[in-house]
């Protein structure tokens, strides 16, 4: 009798080895990307940083579903993964992080990750939380108003949660049965308050029935398992059927920002347990079990990645700088 052949996780969710390839890459150009953010914000040449390390399992695999020039992408200020995916480049965000004038989000007018781009369908954030929740339902409206076949997917922190704009946005999300996805990716500390602060309830999805859609409690370590909580969510959004709300439980391995200390909410042995369950290092490690990707080919993806990271930081570092007068554009009306 022939030896039963068992199907991987992959083969499942409809990936092939190339998708697997490419979202490794991906994750592995969001963490170097990340920590090479991180030196030039001690250099003194950034300002302001928002660490995405730890985070980009549950970025990669949920963004991955998402159609490129159709659907609609409302990131947060930590979704650095979710961006690249959505088609950003290491060298576009960089402009971002020195204020260059061909930076896409604004211009070098806005604070570093809050990514914005009119090509590839990102819409800008702010910096007041959850604000980004009632813009995603609104464009789901005009989406489903107008007939169009587009999705739209909205990613946020579980801080965000607590907000008024959050529970608006879901409420009228569910109200009429929306193409949106909310996404919610949950490390366990908004900035310094952990999650037994900020609700009742052991879990962030537990909330979505209240609005009349599903909840789906996700490893946000496993990026497969992202991948499929959101292609089902996905195609569920364009069979007309609703919104869906993805809980990824993950962790930030940085302090929630370059000015933040993160030492005074949370041990250093916390920290060290929570690396235990690197999105990337289990990846590569299921990869390597298909034979896909070996521990030296891993390497040289990281060395390839790493070198396109240092020549997009130079050739943004030289871009050109904002003129002056450009900073009370789109602040007064202007003369035609």
């Amino acid at each position: 009798m022939a030896a039963r052949v068992t199907e991987s996780p992959h083969d499942a969710l409809g990936l092939s080895v190339d998708d697997l390839l490419a979202m490794h890459r991906a994750m592995v150009t969001a963490r170097l990307l990340d920590e090479a953010a991180f030196r030039q914000n001690r250099m003194g040449r950034a300002p302001f940083v928002v660490p995405v390390s730890g985070h980009e399992g549950c970025q990669i695999g949920t963004a991955w579903p998402m159609r490129k020039g159709i659907d609609i992408w409302l990131p947060y200020y930590r979704d650095l993964g979710v961006v690249l995916v959505a088609g950003m480049t290491p060298y576009e965000v960089f402009l971002g992080i020195f204020a260059k004038a061909d930076d896409p989000s604004s211009g070098g007018r806005q604070m570093p990750a809050h990514w914005g781009s009119r090509r590839l369908g990102i819409i800008s954030g702010s910096s007041p939380i959850a604000t980004q929740v009632p813009h995603a339902s609104g464009i789901a409206y005009a989406a489903k108003y107008r007939g169009e076949d587009a999705v739209v997917a909205c990613w946020f922190g579980e801080g965000a949660t607590s907000e008024g704009d959050w529970h608006e946005g879901l409420n009228f999300a569910g109200i009429h049965k929306l193409p949106v996805v909310f996404v919610c990716e949950n490390n366990h500390y908004a900035i310094s308050v952990p999650q037994s602060k900020q609700m009742a309830v052991e879990n962030v999805a537990d909330r979505a029935p209240g609005y009349g859609f599903p909840g789906v409690v996700v490893d946000g370590n496993d990026v497969l398992a992202c991948y499929g909580a959101m292609k089902e969510a996905h195609e569920r959004a364009r069979r007309g059927e609703g919104p869906t709300l993805i809980e990824c439980k993950t962790y930030r391995y940085f302090p929630h920002t370059s000015d933040d200390d993160d030492k005074s909410y949370r041990s250093r042995e916390e920290v060290e347990e929570a690396r235990t369950h690197d999105p990337i290092a289990g990846f590569e490690r299921y990869l390597a079990d298909r034979g896909i990707l070996d521990l030296p080919g891993a390497a040289s993806v990281r060395a390839e990645v790493k070198e396109q990271i240092d020549g997009a930081i130079t050739a943004a570092w030289e871009a050109p700088d904002p003129e002056p007068e450009s900073a009370l554009g789109h602040v007064f009306a202007e003369s035609p």
